[in-house]
Order: structure tokens, then sequence, then C-alpha cells
């Protein structure tokens, strides 16, 4: 009885140790990720006076403010303030404003600016700023004298966004093939089957890639699934790309098939003359 009273007791004071230790580490670990978050200003990365982070989510930006002297906080033109929270608002003046006029004028794109001054240096706090695009989170300091005069971003992430879209604009506005041998076009495809408004003009082919031509009202309904058919009459879907109207298959084929519908079931065939005569002939 009394090596059990003894065993109790050692469990019960082992259990508040243990979730003692579990929350030590528990707060190391919060730090470490802090400290591997914050963004510290770099010479390299200032325009004039204004210090210019590349922006990441979940990053933590670094901004040094004095007394007497306000740090400007630019967000991205364009870019609407939802709300801004600090851990210390009694030690700290923060407020907002904006530059720049709305809508397309002739003058910059409207922009906002969270201004901030603390009262007395080696203060410390956080802020968090939420956008219609994006939420910024900065450490705040103080020092006796020495303020950042302001921090902006860069979004790489957009940029990349812009990239992309410029670079399928691109693709889009590029013809549907380049470096054709003319000569070596063969255009002897038959169409037949039913008629529904997206029934291909044409077909052919530059003796690698087969190109099948639809309507321009393709782009205004659903794109027909195209499957190729093998010599037994079974049909197997074929990887293609839509460029424009255009179907761009990266293979020749003997015979195929666009099928659009459940119930009843639209099917046009697109059959290579030369390829079938060689059929009908062996």
């Amino acid at each position: 009885m009394k090596f059990r009273h003894i065993l109790l007791s050692a469990i019960i004071l082992a259990a508040p140790q243990a979730d003692a230790q579990t929350f030590s580490t528990s707060l190391r670990g919060v730090a470490s990720a802090n400290r591997k978050a914050t963004t510290e200003p770099a010479a390299q990365s200032f325009i004039n006076a204004i210090q210019v982070y590349p922006f990441a989510d979940g990053a933590i930006f670094q901004a040094y403010t004095a007394p007497g002297l306000v740090t400007d906080i630019a967000l991205q033109p364009g870019e609407t303030l939802v709300a801004v929270a600090s851990g210390d608002t009694t030690r700290w003046v923060i407020g907002d404003t904006t530059s720049g006029v709305d809508g397309s004028g002739d003058g910059e794109a409207k922009r906002t600016h969270i201004l901030v001054k603390p009262f007395s240096a080696g203060l410390t706090t956080n802020l968090v700023i939420t956008t219609n695009r994006r939420t910024y989170h900065l450490r705040l300091a103080s020092t006796a004298a020495t303020a950042m005069a302001g921090i902006s971003w860069t979004y790489p992430q957009d940029d990349l966004i812009a990239l992309k879209r410029q670079a399928e604009a691109a693709r889009a506005a590029a013809p549907v093939a380049s470096g054709l041998d003319i000569a070596r076009l063969n255009f002897e495809y038959a169409i037949s089957g039913d008629r529904p408004p997206w029934r291909p003009l044409r077909a052919f082919d530059d003796g690698r890639q087969t190109y099948i031509e639809f309507p321009a009202e393709l782009t205004q309904g659903d794109a027909p699934p195209l499957f190729l058919l093998g010599s037994d009459g079974k049909a197997e879907l074929v990887n293609y790309r839509l460029r424009d109207r255009y179907y761009v298959v990266d293979r020749l084929f003997g015979a195929a098939e666009l099928r659009l519908g459940l119930k009843k079931q639209e099917v046009v065939r697109i059959t290579r003359i030369e390829n079938h005569k060689r059929r009908r002939g062996a």
C-alpha cells in the first residue's frame, strides 16, 4: 500500500514537470520560427531611403523607428486596406493615409500608407496589416535616433503570374504552327457523321502533326473530346492541344471521332483518305 502511495505521488509530481517541459519546448520552437522568418533591412535593398523587401507569405519584416520621426509603410498601388492591428497601441502612434488617385487617370494609382511613430526608444511590438490582396506581418523596434524613412515591397508572385499571362497571350497570338512546309501539307481527310455547330471545317497534317480546324463557334461552347480509332475499331482518347480554333495532335492517324453528349451523342468522324484507300486496296 505504501509503495502504491509513493508511486502515485511520483506520477502526480511528474505530470506538471512533463507539461512544463513540453511548454518550454514549444516556446523555443515559436521563438526559433519567428527568428528564421524575420527579414532584416539590407543595404543593397534600399532605393534612396526606402527599404524594398521582397514579399513572402508568413515572413516578418523588420522596421526600425525613432521618437519624433515617422516611418512610412507603403502598400502595393491599387491595394485596399482592410485593417491594421498592433500589439501596443498605447506607446505607438499608428495611422494611415493614401497617395495617388482612383481609377485609370494620368496620375499614380491610389496607394495606402501606414504611418508609424513610437513615443520613446527601446520599444518593440508587432504590426499586422490586412488588405484585399494579402497580409503583412511586421516587427517594430524603436531606437534613440535612427529610423527607416519608409518600407515598400516587390511582389515576385505577382510578377510570375504576369509573366505567365504574357506568355499565354503570346502563345494565343502565335500562329497555330510555325515552320510548316507548305509542300508537305496533306489535306486528304474526309469529315463525315453528324452536323453539330462545332463540326470541323477541315483536317490536314504536315507529315508529323495533325491539325483539325473548327468554326469560330468552338470558343463559345463545349469542345468535343477526340478519340482515335484503332484497326479493331476500338476508340482511345488521345492527347491534343487547343490552339485558337485548332486541335493540334502530335501524331498522324487513320481515323478518329469527335464525340459530345451523353444521352444523344453527336459523333463526327475524321478519316485520312490515303490511309483508307490503302486499307481497301490491300
